[in-house]
Formats: C-alpha cells, sequence, structure tokens
C-alpha cells in the first residue's frame, strides 16, 4: 500500500520563523469568536476572575492565589526580634564586648539600693509570681470547663510548661555565660540572664494572655496589658537599681520571655471560643432523646 501523499500545500513550509497566521481559521484567544465553527466557544466569555477583584495573597500583594487561612507570615516573623536580640547580648557577654562595657557604665550610673526598689524586685520572685500565675490558671480552667469550651485545658497546661521551661532555660545560660555581679552584691558569678526577670515576664505575662480573651471591654483589655508592662518594667528597673543584675541581664530576659510568650498566645486566643455541641444544646434547652423516670 502506499502512503497517504503529503499535501502540496505543506511541502516547503517548514521555516524558522513563527507560524503565520491564516485568513478565515478561527484565532484560539480572540474575544467575541463564538459559534460553531469556533474551537474554543468559552473564549467569548467574561474570565472568572477579573483582575480588578482578585484577592490578595496573606502577605497583602495582589495576586491570583486565594486567601489561605491561617496565621499571616508577617505573625510568624514576631519572635525573631527578641530571639536574634537575645543572641547579640548572649554574645557580647561572652566575648566581653564593647555592648557590655557601656553596659557596667549604665549600670553605675543608675544603681542606688534603697528600700523601695527592694521591695519591687521581690515581685520577681518565685513565692510570689507562682502563686498568682496559679490563680489565674484555676480559674481559666474552671471557667472554660463550665463554658464547656473544646480543650479548655490546652492554655493553661502551656501556661504551666512554659514557667517550668524558664530555669530549664536560665540556669544552663548562667552557667555557660558565668558572667560576675555588681559591685553591690556578693562576689560570684551566674548573674546572666536575670532569673528574677525572667519570672515575673512570663508568670505575669501569662497570665496576662490567658485574661485576656475573658474581659469584655477594649478598655480593661488595655488597662490589663498595661498593667502587665508597668510592672515587669518596675521589676526591672528595681533589679538594675537595687545593684542585682546589670542592665543587659535584664533586657536578655525580657527578649527570653517575649519569645516563650509568643508560643502561647494562639492557645490563649482560643481559650475563650466555641463550646463542645453537647454543652451547647443542654444550654439551650433542647429536649435529649433519653426520657428519664418520672
Amino acid at each position: 500500500m502506499r502512503d497517504t501523499p503529503r499535501p502540496q500545500g505543506t511541502v516547503g513550509e517548514l521555516r524558522p520563523g513563527p507560524p503565520q497566521l491564516r485568513p478565515g481559521r478561527a484565532l484560539a484567544h480572540t474575544p467575541g469568536a463564538s459559534g460553531p465553527g469556533s474551537p474554543h466557544r468559552s473564549d467569548s466569555r467574561s474570565p472568572q476572575t477579573p483582575r480588578g477583584v482578585r484577592h490578595s495573597d496573606p502577605d497583602g500583594r495582589l495576586g491570583t492565589t486565594p486567601p489561605v487561612p491561617g496565621r499571616p507570615t508577617s505573625f510568624l516573623l514576631l519572635p525573631g526580634l527578641p530571639a536574634l536580640l537575645l543572641a547579640l547580648i548572649t554574645w557580647q557577654v561572652v566575648a566581653d564586648g564593647p555592648l557590655v562595657r557601656a553596659d557596667e557604665r549604665l549600670s553605675r550610673t543608675l544603681r542606688h539600693p534603697d528600700r523601695f526598689s527592694g521591695l519591687l524586685s521581690d515581685l520577681g520572685n518565685v513565692q510570689v509570681a507562682l502563686p498568682v500565675l496559679a490563680a489565674v490558671l484555676v480559674l481559666v480552667s474552671r471557667q472554660g470547663r463550665q463554658a464547656g469550651v473544646r480543650r479548655w485545658w490546652a492554655a493553661p497546661a502551656a501556661a504551666a510548661v512554659l514557667m517550668v521551661l524558664v530555669p530549664a532555660l536560665v540556669v544552663p545560660l548562667k552557667d555557660w555565660t558565668a558572667r560576675p555581679g555588681t559591685p553591690a552584691v556578693p562576689p560570684g558569678l551566674g548573674y546572666y540572664p536575670s532569673g528574677h526577670a525572667a519570672t515575673a515576664v512570663v508568670a505575669y505575662g501569662a497570665a496576662t494572655l490567658l485574661l485576656l480573651p475573658r474581659l469584655g471591654g477594649a478598655r480593661a483589655r488595655r488597662a490589663l496589658v498595661l498593667g502587665c508592662v508597668a510592672v515587669n518594667l518596675a521589676v526591672g528597673f528595681a533589679l538594675v537599681r537595687r545593684g542585682y543584675h546589670w542592665p543587659l541581664d535584664v533586657l536578655a530576659s525580657w527578649c527570653l520571655g517575649a519569645v516563650l510568650l509568643w508560643a502561647l498566645w494562639p492557645l490563649a486566643r482560643r481559650g475563650g471560643g466555641p463550646v463542645s455541641r453537647s454543652r451547647s444544646r443542654s444550654s439551650s434547652g433542647t429536649p435529649s432523646s433519653r426520657t428519664g423516670p418520672s
């Protein structure tokens, strides 16, 4: 059998240039080209997602990516700054860099032991901060359980774990850096970072995060946050003024506490979340399918 002869119009038409348009043929993407002879009947329709109404992606840029539920990238980068600052301060303390010498000069300016600063520094003691956090944990757990919140125990348990992590992280840093104390304390090593400042940040900060979703008004939430910040500033200033710690010791503990509290915030926000179905049905007065004894 002979092969089907090639049409004469195609012989010798192989040339390196782009393909030429032929008259009478429908274009694949020509607007308005609809009809029985058009190979793409759907091209005459308007685009499914016009450029003007495209949703922005999670980073805020205009694009075709549909919005994905979840936390934005900026939220994930929030602990980066305090973690970087903590690494920088630790490196300067270990290497005895110029930041340490500036820290010593600042300490000589601020150090002035008095009775009031001693009382404020006691707010960072475990004997004071831990009972405050424990009372908030009990209160939040009881309210969440009574309201039927799903996994009501998650946020209080995470706050307790963070409190346990404070000495687990601070003590190795003290042993590794072996920084001497100020002239106001007995000679010794292991003053970096400040355990009192880290305890105050995590204890009072975790208690604040757990209570925030349960406060009704914005004014009450703002007052609670400002009170927590004021207490931690007072504890840090008192530790430096009393001479118990260098300023960098306190600043490093604040950075460490900020990283730990960032991990608690997502769980704390869901602490006042939706109730379980069984509890919501019973609270709404829906009669149960079972009939009890008369």
